[in-house]
């Protein structure tokens, strides 16, 4: 009949367990919690918590064996490294979830109907052609778009480089109808103070249309009603 060995009382912890503790550095206060080591709780006072997480690195080891009850080295060794393990494969997930929401947003940004028309209208703008040259290469947008149902409004702002110089885009427009249209569409070019205003000219075209006065308007109305007679 063999007897299981009684747990190791610890004291002073083993020169080769006396290292960094990866998983104490990483997962801090829910190692702490796991170890019996709940001086790590100081990760949550503000000031202090950026200093703990180093602390917890460099003493995680001495704390767990001391506050541990241990059937030997190699089991320490065993459950640290489980807890580095761990805390890996929980950053690590962090980052690709946080990647795959990041590029799900810039993707919809890049492919979004505000976007499109306002790098088309650029590559076509006559003043952006002689500022930049062409072709023009139109970067990943920035900013914000909100819609709701028929109607939205997008915040946008792009890098544009063609062959003669570099500038960036900025842009507004507006959805009415389930229709984008553009409101603002400037070209900050690098190395100039002033922004160009890409719609100038299709201001001053609507500027250009010529306008009925009321009275007008009245006469109009008149003589395109069948049943309106003069006289």
């Amino acid at each position: 009949m063999t007897s299981t060995p009684p747990p190791i009382m610890p004291a002073a912890i083993p020169p080769e367990l006396d290292r960094w503790n990866w998983g104490a550095f990483l997962l801090n206060w829910i190692w702490g919690v796991g170890n019996n080591t709940f001086i790590a709780l100081l990760c949550f006072v503000p000031g202090v918590g950026i200093v703990m997480v180093f602390v917890l690195g460099a003493k995680g080891s001495r704390w767990a064996w001391r506050n541990g009850r241990w059937d030997s080295i190699e089991h320490f060794k065993r459950v640290q490294r489980l807890w580095a393990i761990w805390a890996v494969v929980i950053y690590l997930g962090a980052i690709v979830l946080a990647g795959g929401i990041f590029g799900g947003v810039f993707y919809a940004l890049q492919h979004s109907d505000a976007y499109e028309l306002g790098a088309s209208t650029l590559q076509t703008n006559a003043d952006a052609v002689a500022v930049l040259g062409t072709p023009i290469i139109t970067g990943f947008p920035m900013g914000k778009i909100s819609t709701n149902g028929a109607s939205g409004r997008a915040l946008l702002n792009f890098s544009a480089t063609g062959p003669k110089a570099s500038g960036r885009i900025f842009l507004e427009a507006i959805k009415q109808n389930g229709v984008w249209s553009l409101k603002n569409l400037r070209l900050k070019v690098d190395g100039r103070e002033d922004a160009i205003d890409l719609l100038r000219q299709s201001r001053a075209e609507l500027r250009s249309f010529p306008t009925l006065s009321p009275p007008s308007l009245r006469g109009a109305a008149r003589r395109s009603n069948p049943y309106f007679r003069e006289g």
